[in-house]
């Protein structure tokens, strides 16, 4: 057994691999980059070193080889599939944790793993390698477009017809020349309402290989997955055998050894099962099969890496109760899921519950690396119960300083196609309508906002404030809050300690709401009902949260103006960033006429693109963004002057 494991990971992921390492009594080495110095991945190693960035092969090697570490874990994402990084431990002497290069080759290219797999005899999705020029052939739609060398639904487009293919194809090959250094994509017949569900599997250096069971992933956006479950509602035990033995034939075609995960594509009527890809690596929703199993994948990785057989055969393999899991996304879900950034002001990670987190108080979330901030996964003899603590979890959950999707989360799971189990992979975009966050703050919310504001003694100088005032009155003191629904004027008086009053315009003066600050928490009282709230302070910006939904609140002083332009657009033609992240491409210049929603540029950020428009017809006047430049969110990008003589 190893002595010394390298991390060649970061984030959720590598806390995670830690924790195992740790029970194992081995010592638990990682890298880090300047920017995650502080990072909660470094803090839990052992031994923790600095590398120039996270793909730096040789850096990697250099670090394991300076930790003492026999053998490297990559975890998911970065070099897990890289198998020139895996034949490079080799070279050095370390043991990579994972499968043989050659495995890696084999399945990590979509094109040349269908055509292994299918000459074993697993069925596969129709389709072929990328088209080039010649798009008539391809002229069969619906059409998916994916990235041959990668994963985890980036460079995914969906393509219904002849004229949407060239713009696609750009678009998808460009995230996957980002996102996996090969722009090589393939294109497969799309099978419409299909269920996504994955089998995972173990195998050991002496032929042994299982499988797990699957997990049902089909609750996805934009092909990323957001919640997964085991067992899936869906599979019977036979054809749970029938896709069990199917994966154990696609690892055995190419000698596989270690974890690894075989996608299928399950037509939801028929039960009709097409091999999609293989991961040859840990799946971010390994968890839930963890807990329906009672094993640690990471232990079996290790110990298979170090040449021991795996402990147990198919028939010991036993499913307990259900597992749920949510991903949480640094996303804003009433922005079409725009990636979101800052430092976390505020954090509480629900207990009863596993949570797989790379979080700290004080981080700072950026637009460099993937959006996903943590994993919560809940257990629970029946899915009902799975499903219920899993919202519960996440209602406890607080993270202010950064939007999340967990208010999004939490209408997903209580939405009744996901109780009954009637899910595909479209299932999410047709009811996003439904339950999409709005941006509206209601009353309570305004009410907590303007009493933790005059709670600071320095803010509530009465001078400050045109409110009629008079020495020795308890007088009402106005303040204007600022939300992404408009401002707000809300009524505050009496000390915060003693219990102070908040009234809104539209209430009674005999009837207002009472607040009272305790630490970074305080409790609002609306009638009959008491609400308790979280909140962080950063200058003039609040954010409070309650039932894991967070708002943003902005103290506006007297004389300062009141609305601000949108995050996109307004009616002066400013056009601003939607989000944190790099100018990828400008497709305007200063001068040009453009219609309204004409895009004007794309801006990059975590792997995904956002392309902003035109906000109404005009000139473009102004053009400070520039390809290949950073931007903060809400950064101005351009500006579109109207024509003479048209009105906004």
């Amino acid at each position: 057994m190893f002595d010394t494991v390298l991390i060649a990971n970061r984030g959720e992921i590598a806390v995670r691999i830690i924790r195992t390492l740790r029970a194992m009594g081995i010592t638990a080495a990682t890298v880090y980059t300047e920017g995650d110095a502080g990072a909660k991945h470094v803090l839990s190693a052992d031994i923790a070193l600095q590398v120039p960035k996270y793909l730096d092969i040789e850096a990697i090697i250099g670090a394991a080889r300076e930790a003492g570490a026999q053998a490297v874990h990559p975890g998911y994402g970065f070099l897990a599939e890289n198998a020139a990084f895996a034949r490079r431990c080799a070279e050095a002497g370390l043991a990579f944790i994972g499968p043989p290069a050659e495995a890696i080759d084999a399945m990590g290219d979509k094109i040349r793993s269908k055509a292994t797999v299918s000459a074993a005899g697993v069925p596969v999705v129709p389709g072929g390698a990328e088209p080039g020029d010649d798009l008539a052939s391809w002229a069969s739609f619906p059409a998916l477009i994916k990235p041959s060398a990668g994963g985890g639904g980036k460079g995914m487009v969906l393509v219904r017809s002849a004229a949407e293919l060239p713009d696609a194809l750009a678009s998808a090959r460009r995230t996957a020349q980002a996102a996996f250094g090969d722009g090589t994509l393939l294109i497969e017949r799309f099978v419409e309402n299909p269920r996504h569900i994955e089998i995972q599997i173990m195998a050991d250096a002496h032929g042994n290989v299982i499988h797990l069971g699957e997990r049902e992933c089909s609750l996805q956006r934009r092909h990323q997955k957001i919640i997964e479950e085991a067992p899936s509602p869906f599979v019977t035990p036979d054809a749970r055998a029938r896709m069990g033995k199917a994966a154990v034939e696609a690892a055995r075609s190419v000698g596989y050894v270690g974890a690894g995960t075989v996608e299928f594509i399950v037509d939801g009527g028929t039960g009709e099962h097409h091999f999609m890809e293989m991961n040859t690596r840990l799946q971010v929703e390994h968890p839930v099969t963890e807990l329906v199993t009672g094993l640690d994948l990471v232990e079996l990785q290790v110990r298979v890496a170090a040449g021991e057989p795996l402990p147990l055969t198919q028939d010991e393999v036993r499913l307990r109760g259900h597992a749920a899991e949510a991903r949480v996304y640094a996303e804003d879900p009433s922005r079409d899921f725009l990636p979101t950034g800052g430092r976390i002001l505020a954090l509480h990670e629900p207990d009863g519950v596993r949570v797989d987190s790379g979080l700290t108080r004080g981080g700072v979330v950026g637009s460099d690396y993937d959006p996903m901030l943590s994993k919560v996964i809940a257990w629970a003899p029946d899915r009902t119960a799975a499903l219920r603590a899993l919202d519960r979890a996440l209602g406890e959950t607080v993270i202010l300083g950064v939007t999340t999707n967990i208010p999004f989360l939490r209408r997903l799971l209580t939405h009744p196609a996901v109780i009954g189990g009637e899910l595909d992979t479209g299932l999410v975009e047709r009811i996003l309508p439904e339950i999409a966050p709005g941006v509206a703050v209601p009353d309570d919310v305004l009410a907590a906002a303007a009493l933790v504001f005059h709670s600071t003694p320095a803010a509530r100088d009465p001078w400050d404030v045109a409110d009629g005032w008079r020495v020795g009155e308890q007088a009402w003191t106005t303040w204007r809050l600022e939300s992404r629904d408009g401002v707000h004027e809300i009524g505050v008086r009496g000390l915060p300690g003693a219990g102070a009053e908040t009234r809104l315009p539209d209430q009674a003066a005999e009837s207002p709401a009472k607040a009272i600050v305790s630490g970074d928490h305080l409790v609002v009282t609306l009638g009959r009902r008491s609400l308790r709230y979280a909140f962080a302070r950063d200058g003039d910006t609040l954010w409070l949260g309650r039932d894991g939904q967070a708002w943003t609140l902005t103290r506006h002083r007297i004389g300062d103006p009141g609305d601000r332009v949108g995050a996109a657009g307004g009616g002066d033609g400013v056009v601003r960033s939607p989000m944190p992240g790099t100018v990828l491409v400008v497709k305007t210049q200063v001068g040009e006429l453009v219609s309204e929603g004409q895009p004007l540029l794309i801006v990059e950020a975590m792997k995904m693109e956002h392309t902003v428009t035109a906000p109404h017809a005009g000139v473009v006047t102004e053009l400070p963004a520039r390809a290949g430049r950073p931007v903060d969110l809400d950064a101005v990008l351009a500006v579109v002057t109207l024509a003479e003589g048209e009105e906004a």
